[in-house]
Formats: structure tokens, C-alpha cells, sequence
């Protein structure tokens, strides 16, 4: 469950992004992230524990810098020690935004799950501090985290893989790299288990900037997939074997483009 909010303390925005966003020429997803965060007088730290190359804290830290923040720190959290490091959780209070790379989410939540830094990551957030994460950094935001599954377009029995998250977000299930990586159908086994879930697909280069009324505006050059399984009829999940398609009854689906908008809590899309 989300972190609860201090009385008269909105949340933060929670801002998952679908992968590969642009962070040269036009880094319009990471600059509105900056821009929320207090533009010149931002204070970004950066936690690219789902990587394992050396340069992607660096890089990003660059990429925050040239977009004009007053501070970018990267955090070298490569094992669970290092997210009990007191200094770290320090540098983190520090934060107007906290940014989490791509790369393995599993990483995300075998090292920074239970310790001191991913408490402070959701407090912090409940308290106004806003959250964006890529790739592996979106997918950890759900409570219900995809950790892999089929390709294709029919959900099967065993088409999808989970494992807890950091539930800043517990009324969605994301998959990230979602057109590119045709993921519809782990995302419909998804949201198969489970009526209460919403299924939220991020296209590459796409962010949800859900606010703390829990809508969300489309940002980005792609699209979000939005499957709403809240007036299903009938899954055949219980019934069905190992390897088996699924039977799904009444699915709504929403494809929203650049400034669309949905509302989590009432489960209602609408134009810009």
C-alpha cells in the first residue's frame, strides 16, 4: 500500500515512463519532471540500482544538469548495504524528485526492497516529493510488478510473471517498452487474476504524470495502453491449464495519445 500522506500534504506525483525516453534533443518527459520539481532550483537524486553499467548514474546526472537543476546526486546502490547507507538516505532527504533508471526491476526489488532507502523513497513521496521512474524504474512502482511473460496479443494462464513492487501506485499493474515489445497479452494475464487492477501499457518514449488526485495526463511521443478490466464479465483464469488462452468478457481498452487524460479512482479517459 502507498505510503499514508502527512494531514494537508498532497502526494508527490508518481511518473512512470515507459523506456527509451528522448534526453537530447527534445527531452520534453525529463523536463516537465524538472519543472515540477522546482526547474532551476531542483534538487534530483538519481538511483540507477536496476543497471548494471557504471555510466547510467553519471549520465543521467549530466542529462538533469544541462537541463538546468540547481543539483543531480546518483546514489551507488549496487547491493543491499549500500540501501542501508545512512549518508545516502540523507542525500535522499534532500531531494525535490528522485528519478530511477532502467534496466532489471528484479535488481530494483531484490536490493532496495525492506531497506532504509525504499522506506524513505515512499515516505518522501506521500510527503510532496515526486517520483519518475524508466523502464525498470516504472515497472517497481505498481504493487503487483511485471517481471516478465509472453509476447503477443492472447493473454494465457501462464502468460505473465510477478513479484511484489514498491506500491507507490496500488490500484494499477504497468508494463513498460509496451508497443514496442508487443506486451498486450502479459498485461491482459495481468489484469486477468484480479478485476480490482488496471492494466497501464507505456510506450517507449511515453510517461503517465499521474497527480496525487490519482489522474494521469499523457506526455511523450507515443501512447498509453489502458486496459480497465472493472466490468468484466467472465475469466476463465481459475478454469484454464497451464499454457492455455484465456476467455475475457467485456474488457474496456483505452489507447491514449500526448495530452490525454484518465482518471485512476473513477476509471473514466478523456481528451485534452
Amino acid at each position: 500500500m502507498p505510503s499514508p500522506s502527512i494531514d494537508g500534504t498532497q502526494r508527490g506525483y508518481v511518473i512512470p515512463i515507459g523506456g527509451a525516453e528522448e534526453k537530447i534533443d527534445n527531452p520534453e518527459i525529463l523536463a516537465k519532471f524538472v519543472e515540477l520539481c522546482g526547474g532551476k532550483d531542483a534538487v534530483i537524486t538519481i538511483i540507477p540500482t536496476a543497471s548494471q553499467l557504471d555510466d547510467t548514474g553519471s549520465r543521467y546526472q549530466q542529462i538533469f544538469e544541462e537541463i538546468g537543476v540547481k543539483k543531480a546526486y546518483s546514489l551507488p546502490i549496487s547491493e543491499r548495504i549500500d540501501a542501508q547507507n545512512e549518508e545516502y538516505v540523507k542525500t535522499l532527504e534532500k531531494s525535490t524528485g528522485i528519478f530511477v533508471t532502467g534496466g532489471n526491476q528484479l535488481r530494483l526489488s531484490t536490493i532496495l526492497g525492506g531497506t532504509p532507502i525504499a522506506k524513505t523513497i515512499r515516505q518522501l513521496n506521500a510527503q510532496g516529493v515526486h517520483y519518475a521512474g524508466t523502464s525498470a524504474g516504472a515497472a517497481i512502482v505498481s504493487q503487483h510488478m511485471i517481471t516478465g511473460g509472453n509476447t503477443g496479443i492472447v493473454p494465457t494462464e501462464d502468460g505473465v510473471n510477478l513479484a511484489p513492487g514498491m506500491g507507490l501506485i496500488n490500484t494499477i499493474v504497468l508494463d513498460q517498452h509496451f508497443n514496442q515489445r508487443n506486451r498486450l497479452s502479459r498485461l491482459l494475464s495481468a489484469v486477468s487474476y484480479n478485476p480490482f487492477l488496471i492494466g497501464v501499457g507505456l510506450d517507449e518514449d511515453t510517461a503517465a504524470f499521474i497527480n496525487p488526485d490519482n489522474e494521469f495526463t499523457v506526455v511523450g511521443s507515443g501512447a498509453i495502453t489502458v486496459v480497465d478490466p472493472s466490468d468484466i464479465e467472465y475469466s476463465s483464469m481459475a478454469e484454464a491449464r497451464t499454457g492455455d488462452a484465456l476467455t475475457l468478457l467485456n474488457l474496456k481498452v483505452h489507447i491514449l495519445a500526448s495530452g490525454a487524460r484518465y482518471n485512476i479512482t473513477d476509471r473514466k479517459a478523456s481528451t485534452a
